[in-house]
This record gives structure tokens, sequence and C-alpha cells, in this order.
């Protein structure tokens, strides 16, 4: 090993949601504070074929993730943007039923031993977090917000795209510093 790549990952911050304004399109993305964590888990099947006795081919479908992003508070704001609620002329927030979940990109950020990698999922669509609340007693006990999200492949320039990692080198430099600023999209493969 060079000593260029990471060993461990660790760490979540920069979290950021973008709502989809077209195929393949997302507005300007939203910092979401508080992070706590976020698990995403592999959506989809392996089949396999057998001939000659034996397993002759598998065919393995990504149908994206599903998980839960943990967090101190979502904010209201974020929550209308997602479509879970309306902000009232009272300033109230107001979770109408009615309301359809807006499909939004998923920024976030990743801490490595040697370099921070920053993540973008694709079309994701959240379901209304979880509330709990409880008394304080001796101590103080923080209670979080989980959000449920399933991201899902995302038709992209011909190619059905779930996710982009990003790690920063010289060659992409500005594509890395700016990561926040707009959603990217994938570029030809190289590999």
């Amino acid at each position: 090993m060079s000593g260029t790549e990471n060993r461990v990952r660790f760490g979540l911050s920069n979290v950021h949601v973008a709502p989809r304004t077209g195929e393949g399109t997302y507005g300007a993305p939203v910092k979401v504070p508080g992070a706590v964590s976020l698990t995403a888990s592999p959506e989809g099947n392996s089949d396999k074929f057998y001939a000659d006795n034996i397993p002759y081919y598998t065919a393995i479908t990504n149908a994206g993730y599903s998980g839960d992003l943990e967090l101190a508070i979502l904010p209201d704001t974020v929550k209308v943007a997602l479509g879970l609620g309306f902000i009232d002329t009272n300033g109230a927030f107001v979770e109408d039923a009615d309301l359809v979940a807006v499909p939004f990109a998923l920024l976030f950020e990743v801490n490595g031993d040697v370099k921070n990698r920053r993540n973008v999922f694709y079309s994701c669509t959240a379901q209304r977090p979880s509330d709990e609340s409880k008394t304080k007693e001796d101590g103080t006990t923080v209670t979080t917000e989980k959000l449920s999200i399933t991201m899902i492949p995302e038709p992209i320039d011909g190619k059905n795209i779930t996710k982009l990692s990003i790690e920063p080198s010289t060659e992409n430099k500005a594509v890395y510093d700016k990561f926040f600023t707009s959603v990217i999209k994938p570029n030809e493969p190289t590999v």
C-alpha cells in the first residue's frame, strides 16, 4: 500500500439534500445540520442459473439502497423541501397527509485516515422522521430523529446511477471543492 489510500473510515458530516427538479437534475443542496449516523443497506437480488450441475451464471440486480439517516433534529425547512409538510402563516410546521414526498439527492462526507470521501445518492425519497420525546431525569438524555430513506437508481445520461463517491486528487480538485454547491453527474467511465 502506497499510503495514498484510506485504510479506515470514520465520521459523518456535511449532510445536504437537493430536491430533484427534473430527470437527473437537482436544485441547490441545502445543508442538514446535526448528522449522527447514516445506514444504507443494498437492495436487489442474486439469481443463479444452473448448468452442468453447477451454478453456471449469476445475475445480480442493483435496486439501490434503503436505510436511515439519524439526526439531532431535522429542521422544518428541510422537511418542507422534502415534501413532508408546510409552514403555515402562523410559522407552524404542518404535516399534511396528502402531500407527496419530493425526490432528492443526499450528499454527505465520510472521513478517512488519508482522504475524505464525498458521496451522493441520487433519487432518494424519505418517510416522515420518527418522533420520540422523553422526560428529563437526573441527567439530560438527548433524543434524535431518524429519517427512513429509499435510494433508487436514477436515469442519468443513459445509465441507471445509484451513487457517486469522490476522493480529492490534483485532477479533480475543482469538482471536489465545489461538491456541496450543486449535485454533480458522473462522467464517462475511464476504467
